[in-house]
């Protein structure tokens, strides 16, 4: 009896002290993604280790109020992913406090040198010299809406990439597989649009609001306006009547509203032209966040542009 005792306890003593069984499953890291075209690159990148947990699940970021159990993930996180202050500002008070001991990649800061500035009255006409594609100069303001290219995007997935095996060494040869598998679809993803958009790049058109410019300037595009200059405010009656001008004036052949964008505006904008109308959803607000709701969100803006300018 006494033996079995003694046996007991050594058993115990191996149980507590003893280091990790090789082999074992080490955790996954904790993630938190803003919005859900980024989610989508970060859980692609995650595949096998585990998932990102998504903020914004629909709508838009402009404008939107934290829930007590976002601010709880974010104190628990170990990397926080985010856009920058133009996009997300509601995070720009809590991750100073919230998320002040996890690892926070602000993806504008690390990719300024790529990034397009903001266009100015939300009225353009193209240049092809310098006019989708002029960078980033002096104190401008940068366009936030980096991930409507997918060549920035295969960008995202190489600093995410970085930031994941900073945080977790030890899934790092999972996170390199996936960030190469990820960005040979990205390229194959663009190579793809651009071939079926060549034949509406010369068709001008309208947005709501400038939130597709690196689209435009990745596919060479026609966009000639945007109705809002401020996303966050309905469009004024000078703004309506200077932008029903323009459409007829430039032969706009579509008005490209939001899903949030009142119908009936649409219907006073395009009265007396012969412009038709569309809606674009730069965020996939009604996707499924998922691996694959990236490559869902850019088909769907080639399609929806393709099916009202052809």
């Amino acid at each position: 009896m006494k033996n079995k005792s003694l046996l007991w306890l050594v058993l115990l003593y191996g149980c507590v002290f003893a280091g990790p069984v090789e082999g074992a499953q080490q955790p996954s890291p904790q993630v938190v993604v803003s919005i859900k075209p980024i989610h989508a690159l970060v859980a692609a990148l995650m595949q096998g280790v585990g998932e990102p947990q998504l903020l914004i699940r629909g709508g838009s970021p402009h404008g939107y109020v934290l829930r007590p159990s976002e601010a709880r993930a974010l104190s628990r996180a170990d990397l926080i992913i985010w856009i920058g202050h133009s996009l997300e500002s509601f995070l720009k008070k809590p991750l100073t406090t919230l998320g002040q001991n996890a690892r926070q990649l602000e993806l504008v800061e690390v990719l300024r040198p790529q990034l397009l500035t903001v266009r100015e009255q939300g009225s353009w006409d193209r240049h092809k010299d310098d006019g989708h594609k002029q960078k980033h100069a002096g104190n401008g303001e940068l366009n936030p809406h980096l991930w409507l290219d997918p060549l920035l995007a295969k960008q995202v997935v190489a600093q995410v990439a970085v930031a994941l095996v900073e945080i977790d060494p030890a899934h790092q040869p999972q996170y390199q597989k996936n960030a190469r598998q990820l960005g040979a679809r990205l390229d194959s993803l663009h190579a793809r649009l651009k071939a079926q958009l060549a034949a509406v790049k010369d068709v001008p058109y309208v947005v709501f609001h400038d939130a597709y410019q690196y689209f435009e300037a990745a596919y060479e595009l026609n966009a000639v306006g945007s109705i809002s200059i401020d996303p966050e405010r309905q469009p004024g009656a000078k703004r309506i009547l200077e932008m029903r001008r323009k459409i007829t004036s430039l032969k706009a052949r579509c008005v490209f509203s939001e899903p949030q964008f009142e119908p009936r505006l649409l219907a006073t904008l395009i009265e007396g032209s012969d412009a038709r109308t569309g809606i674009l959803d730069p965020l996939g607000a009604e996707l499924t966040a998922g691996p694959e709701s990236y490559f869902l969100l850019m088909n769907r803006l080639a399609e929806n542009l393709l099916s009202c300018l052809e």
